[in-house]
């Protein structure tokens, strides 16, 4: 017998995957603050193998504009500033000997709208894996009426799927929304 919660569950947890990456994804966008994700996708070659940069180093905001980065083994320094060099951060590294410091310079208003439309195109692509989502399960929902389900449960549970999609479509709006407004603020 077909289990319509444990389908509309399967569901729900993709969708929740979906907005989860979404979110992430809009973490690692610079909106003119000091933000330690941006940071995140940075490996560093550490005797021999190539780890994350808060794994070789504490990485803080003292204010608004500026990412400290404070190695712990002194060898590190320009390792450090060599992998934040050839990152997409397109941020130069100062070094003072004790601190590397990653000044975030302010947005201009072009490259406002340029952040704005990236976090678009991500939050259309968190939209495209909700709305297939619920397409394959609505798809397994018409299946299950071969295996005995109810044509009214299918139609119950098709209700209850469309219902858990737009409440994750909400969250991708008020996601973006909240970046959008984030990025925005000068």
């Amino acid at each position: 017998m077909f289990d319509v919660k444990q389908c509309l569950s399967n569901c729900e947890e993709k969708m929740e995957m979906a907005v989860m990456y979404l979110e992430d994804e809009l973490s690692h966008v610079r909106a003119g603050k000091a933000n330690v994700h941006i940071l995140d996708n940075i490996r560093v070659n550490s005797y021999g193998s190539m780890v994350p940069l808060n794994n070789v180093s504490a990485i803080t905001t003292p204010d608004a504009r500026t990412i400290a980065i404070k190695p712990w083994d002194k060898s590190m320094f320009k390792l450090i500033e060599k992998a934040i060099m050839d990152s997409e951060v397109g941020i130069t590294p100062e070094n003072n000997g004790e601190i590397i410091r990653l000044s975030i310079p302010p947005l201009t208003g072009e490259r406002r709208q340029q952040l704005t439309k990236q976090c678009g195109k991500s939050g259309e692509t968190a939209r495209i894996s909700v709305r297939n989502v619920r397409r394959d399960g609505i798809d397994k929902l018409k299946k299950a009426i071969k295996e005995g389900l109810s044509e009214d449960n299918e139609k119950d549970a098709e209700a209850e799927l469309q219902k858990i999609h737009d409440k994750f479509m909400k969250r991708i709006d008020a996601a973006l929304a909240n970046k959008e407004k984030e990025i925005m603020t000068v």
